[in-house]
């Protein structure tokens, strides 16, 4: 059985994630491809992701992508998470992933309906789907208050978990429109505000062409290992949100090869693909919160000390701002109300790498200008450089 060792995986990272100066992409697509998708429920995660790994940082490229070219999609996807992945791939992540998210959605919502005894149901929901699609026919694109204020339907109210102690009364409109847009019938549009703004705008879409799920997961499970590979099985359902069945079965549809990681256990590559490569040139990297390179794995002690998760990761789990060195997490970074940009290490990296990650830092915050970043999700470090 190849031993592929940390050191490789490193490497491999900084070359397949685009981190590395001479590995870095000419185009957006190309970057989110080459993590398979980007994390998108913060809204300037993905510009943040995608500048980090493009020859030319800036704010107009991704925004082409997204909202005058279309060859990049958010879809509702992976552990029922927002990503960005590319028009191509979109597809195989609707039939592995969205395509389960979007029917569960669904039938959480008609049972809030069934609970809450108004005679809401299916029919009705069906109706408000049409008058949703009418009147953004009508306008080209629109916010969710828009919508609201033009579809009487969208103003309902239910009570919901009725009779329970954390029962509460919400409005329809988030859930249905969350619908719609994970089964393909509308999509996010040009958000009101700058980039950083999660205040979407929405205008009408097709579904997406039926692939079937068997082959879908097969598809996703090869391009996630040709990114992430060396992994696990358990790294592959973490990642997806499948079960370990299903993960199990991509992984022998893919062909993946058995290798041997450093810490004795078996890990998976894409066929023919456990050669060693040559290393890089050493690179330093500023990644935003829940990038896929902090984000890609259930174990990511290849990367990731082990002392500094409690620092850069919240208590769910979610990854905070990072710093990067030569393929590890080394420390973690925030701006300041102000716009300033600080960073802490947490590991001694020495003088060279010090002075790169400062060259890196002044790279972001270029192109980054007067806009403010503000994650969703605060980590302890992240509070203590802001504070």
């Amino acid at each position: 059985m190849q031993h592929i060792t940390d050191e490789q995986r490193r490497i491999r990272l900084g070359r397949r994630h685009r981190l590395a100066p001479s590995a870095r992409a000419d185009s957006v697509v190309a970057v989110a491809d080459a993590v398979v998708a980007l994390h998108a429920t913060d809204a300037a995660t993905v510009f943040l992701s995608a500048c980090a790994r493009l020859s030319k940082a800036g704010v107009e490229p991704v925004e082409q992508a997204l909202y005058e070219d279309v060859s990049l999609v958010r879809l509702l996807s992976m552990r029922n998470t927002l990503f960005t992945v590319s028009r191509e791939l979109a597809p195989w992540v609707d039939a592995s992933n969205a395509r389960a998210v979007a029917a569960k959605e669904r039938r959480t919502l008609l049972k809030h309906f069934e609970e809450d005894g108004h005679g809401l149901d299916e029919n009705w929901l069906a109706e408000a789907e049409r008058e949703t699609l009418t009147a953004l026919a009508a306008r080209g694109r629109a916010t969710g208050s828009e919508l609201s204020a033009a579809v009487p339907a969208l103003r309902t109210k239910i009570t919901v978990f009725p009779g329970k102690k954390y029962e509460t009364v919400q409005g329809v409109a988030s859930r249905i429109i969350r619908i719609m847009a994970a089964e393909g019938h509308i999509r996010r549009d040009r958000p009101r505000g700058s980039w950083t703004s999660s205040q979407f705008r929405w205008t009408a879409s097709d579904p997406w062409p039926t692939r079937a799920t068997a082959e879908a997961q097969t598809e996703l499970a090869v391009r996630w290992l040709r990114s992430y590979g060396p992994a696990t099985e358990a790294d592959l359902k973490w990642w997806t949100g499948w079960s370990l069945g299903q993960a199990r079965k991509a992984l022998v549809a893919a062909g993946a090869e058995e290798v041997r990681l450093d810490d004795g256990t078996s890990g998976w590559v894409a066929p023919g693909d456990s050669s060693p490569e040559p290393a890089l040139e050493p690179w330093a990297a500023l990644l935003p919160a829940l990038d896929p390179s902090a984000m890609g794995w259930a174990d990511r002690g290849f990367h990731l000390p082990s002392g500094h998760r409690a620092a850069l990761f919240d208590r769910s789990g979610n990854a905070g701002p990072t710093v990067w060195w030569n393929g590890s997490i080394v420390g973690g970074w925030a701006q300041r109300a102000d716009g300033e940009l600080v960073w802490r290490l947490l590991s001694d990296v020495g003088r060279d790498a010090s002075t790169a990650i400062e060259a890196e830092a002044s790279r972001l915050a270029e192109w980054v200008g007067e806009s403010r970043i503000t994650p969703r999700f605060h980590t302890p470090l992240e509070r203590e450089l802001t504070a």
